[in-house]
């Protein structure tokens, strides 16, 4: 969790006015035309105490398989994803220490332990440190009074002055990548986790529909952002800031800061996601607002049947990589590329997703990592015409047993872009 996490959205609201007024009049406006809305959460089930236990299990199963003794954890995703704390990063330490046997340790402040408390979802001993001692060494008792020999395997994102440090005060304890433990849980999403992704993407259709009801010629990207904000709340799921890209704009994958507005016969791209209960949902959407010309239905239909190839080629078994290289072999028989060349497109087909909006592993040539049951990822190859526009349709998938599911299913057509 991020410090402005916490504050109320009347903050961020107040906040958002004194910074800039013409964004916090279109959030009110937008707050105001979402006022009817009801929320879609009231069946969510939170992840319980049987899922945080498991998904300990399954990481000491992996550490004893990868011969590592125990994982250290900085905050965010996979800080809440084993032990259910919310914290964010600063220079001062908080981290989990699970080892491979024993009672899980967390290390931080003291004038932060009760608060780690109220949210920590698991047994675990909370350990203190003072402003004027090391933190590490209270990571350091932890390892030795678990007697841990092995390997120490670090969570990829782990920041570089904290395995500095450590290997200060363990100069004889070798540190090695905890990737292997931690993408080896979170990758393989559990039936709780998808329900939550589900009920997001849900949550983001249905805010889109909102949004695109309201458009109106000459509106900007913040106003029509502060649409799909309003509507994500209303409907009870949490909203950061979406992309939301017109007209020329939109051949640029991740937009322009040039002046947009509305205008007839444009494209509107909208890519955004919300989140429930931390489990996120990425969605893109595009239509011209007003009559599309000859190219712009062209190019969207080449979009919606490159989506469908991924789809299709997405199987158990298969590379992920095979899912990028059969979209790119069909968009270079159309004259794209070749490659990630443009005019095409430039980007992966998709990314991993779940508590991070982009988590591995991606749809892109070369990953050799072979799709499995529960993974999840995007499918987005979008493709981009430099200096006039682009398009790009973004759903999310889960593997099934054998084949891919879709979390919001793919529009038909130009004509009907939100089903």
């Amino acid at each position: 969790m991020k410090r402005r996490d916490v504050l109320t959205l009347g903050a961020v609201a107040a906040a958002a006015a004194v910074m800039n007024p013409e964004h916090a009049w279109s959030a009110a406006m937008a707050k105001d035309l979402a006022s009817d809305l009801k929320s879609m959460t009231g069946d969510v089930r939170p992840i319980g105490k049987e899922e945080f236990a498991a998904r300990l299990a399954q990481a000491r199963a992996l550490m004893a398989k990868h011969d590592i003794g125990a994982l250290i954890v900085e905050p965010g995703s996979s800080l809440i994803y084993f032990t259910g704390i919310h914290w964010w990063r600063s220079e001062r330490i908080t981290a989990a220490v699970i080892p491979r046997e024993g009672d899980v340790g967390v290390v931080t402040p003291h004038f932060e332990e009760p608060s780690i408390r109220e949210s920590l979802a698991i047994p675990a001993d909370v350990h203190i440190w003072h402003e004027d001692t090391n933190p590490l060494d209270r990571i350091a008792d932890i390892l030795r009074d678990r007697k841990v020999t092995a390997p120490v395997g670090v969570e990829e994102t782990v920041r570089f002055f904290v395995v500095d440090g450590l290997r200060r005060v363990l100069p004889d304890v070798k540190i090695v990548n905890g990737a292997p433990v931690v993408r080896g849980c979170r990758m393989i999403k559990t039936a709780p986790e998808i329900a939550l992704m589900q009920k997001a993407a849900d949550i983001t259709i249905a805010a889109f529909k909102f949004a695109h009801a309201n458009i109106k010629a000459g509106m900007t990207p913040g106003e029509i952002d502060a649409l799909i904000a309003a509507a994500h709340r209303a409907f009870g799921a949490s909203y950061e800031d979406g992309l939301v890209l017109l007209g020329e704009a939109s051949a640029y994958p991740h937009g322009s800061h040039k002046p947009q507005a509305v205008r007839a016969g444009d494209i509107v791209l909208l890519d955004c996601g919300g989140e429930v209960q931390g489990y996120k949902s990425d969605i893109s959407r595009t239509f011209v607002f007003g009559t599309p010309n000859a190219e712009q239905r062209k190019v969207y239909e080449q979009v919606r049947q490159g989506q469908q190839i991924a789809f299709e080629a997405a199987r158990v078994g298969v590379e992920a990589g095979k899912v990028d290289d059969a979209v790119r072999a069909q968009y270079e028989k159309w004259g794209y590329g070749p490659g990630y060349k443009l005019p095409g497109t430039p980007h992966r087909t998709g990314h991993g997703i779940g508590l991070d909006g982009h988590e591995p592993v991606n749809f892109v040539h070369g990953e050799t990592t072979p799709l499995a049951q529960g993974m999840c990822f995007s499918d987005e190859p979008g493709i981009y015409l430099p200096g006039k526009f682009g398009v790009r349709l973004e759903d999310c998938l889960h593997m099934g047993p054998e084949k891919a599911a879709w979390f919001s299913v793919p529009p038909k057509s130009l004509a009907e872009p939100f089903g």
